[in-house]
């Protein structure tokens, strides 16, 4: 058992050797190394919303099972979505961005910034809607173009969730149904590929009671 350096409460053991993790009773940002940790900080609280995911929720996705370990929440000029760090037994992690009831389940492809637009946004370039990119042999157009800034993080990460961390998001879709992100902040860029899906769809277990929406039986 790992315990809070701060407050001594139990710190869960999700499986996912993430760096970072957060107590959810005294709010402390831990760094974790092996067995010993240490408090850098505090997170700031997440602002409630009304997703049905939380920490536990459980995933069947293309044969195989995950778990939501962390989740970063972001906002911007209007309005804000969740990104949830997914992990399987095997070591495989996935991000699933949560807006407006629309899921995009997604791995980060670094091969992707090979290509000139992305170099170009890598850069400080801007992008617009309509400008195209093309992965695997599939076009992907620009949808949408936020600029972002972390409002707290949860759970176990791979990085400090910070307050006021800022970032550019561009999403890219193509007709079928596939998504992609651009990501850009201060310490870099990445390309995260993957596919837009309804709750249904990742088979969830575990999701949380929302007042006015009774959770499915096959969910719960």
């Amino acid at each position: 058992m790992i315990n809070c350096p701060s407050c001594g409460a139990a710190l869960p053991v999700r499986g996912l050797s993430a760096p970072y993790t957060t107590c959810s009773h005294c709010q402390s940002l831990i760094l974790r190394q092996g067995q010993a940790v240490e408090e850098i900080g505090k997170v700031a609280v997440v602002p409630e919303d009304v997703s049905p995911v939380r920490i536990g929720t459980r995933f069947h996705v293309g044969g195989v099972d995950f778990v939501a370990a962390g989740r970063v929440r972001w906002g911007w000029s209007g309005g804000s979505w969740n990104e949830w760090l997914l992990y399987a037994a095997d070591g495989q992690t996935r991000w699933l961005g949560e807006a407006m009831g629309m899921y995009m389940l997604t791995a980060e492809r670094a091969d992707v910034m090979t290509s000139p637009l992305a170099r170009a946004f890598a850069d400080g370039g801007e992008l617009v809607p309509g400008q195209t990119l093309v992965v695997d042999a599939a076009e992907y157009a620009v949808s949408d173009v936020k600029q972002a800034e972390c409002l707290g993080g949860e759970g176990d990460l791979p990085f400090s969730p910070r307050t006021g961390w800022a970032m550019t998001n561009v999403d890219f879709r193509t007709t079928g149904g596939a998504a992609l992100s651009l990501q850009r902040d201060g310490q870099g860029a990445s390309a995260w590929l993957g596919t837009w899906h309804e709750l249904a769809d990742l088979a969830p277990r575990a999701l949380a009671e929302i007042e006015g929406w009774t959770v499915p039986e096959a969910m719960r």
